[in-house]
């Protein structure tokens, strides 16, 4: 059963709802910059020679590194750490199930609040920078729907 939210009660949502939206967003910066690494790390485990990377090879050096060791670069560590982020932002997003609060875009800050409008379903839109709530829109249009609270009748 969907929750419902008046203005009030929606902006007073807001504190939590941006603690959590800046949350998941500094996760998923975390989350870009391990993958990064770890498709890093699997080519140097990847590469001609045992342990060695190409640069190695092409150096004549050995790797400091051998595959499958438990550095903080290592696959198998990197994997762990993704895993746990991506736990962590699962964890948010049920928090925000929990309050009926759909997440639309993490990046941008971006969600709606259900609300219910003389027995007329809309969405309350709220992103990241913004005081409180200013804008609505209905089930079919998105943030490029967005009308101003004015206009919601």
């Amino acid at each position: 059963m969907t929750d419902f939210y008046d203005i009030d009660r929606a902006n007073a949502r807001l504190p939590e709802l941006r603690e959590v939206l800046e949350q998941l967003r500094s996760q998923r910066l975390e989350l870009i910059t391990l993958r990064d690494r770890l498709v890093a790390a699997r080519r140097r485990t990847q590469a001609p020679g045992e342990g060695r990377t190409l640069v190695d090879e092409a150096l004549g050096e050995a790797s400091s590194t051998e595959p499958g060791s438990a550095t903080p670069d290592s696959p198998r560590v990197l994997d762990a750490r993704i895993r746990a982020v991506i736990d962590q932002m699962e964890a948010a997003v049920a928090r925000l199930d929990g309050w009926s609060v759909q997440l639309r875009d993490i990046e941008q800050g971006l969600a709606d609040f259900p609300a219910l409008v003389n027995g007329r379903q809309v969405w309350l839109c709220w992103q990241l920078g913004e005081d409180e709530i200013h804008f609505w829109h209905d089930l079919s249009s998105g943030f490029g729907g967005r009308r101003p609270l004015v206009e919601l009748s």
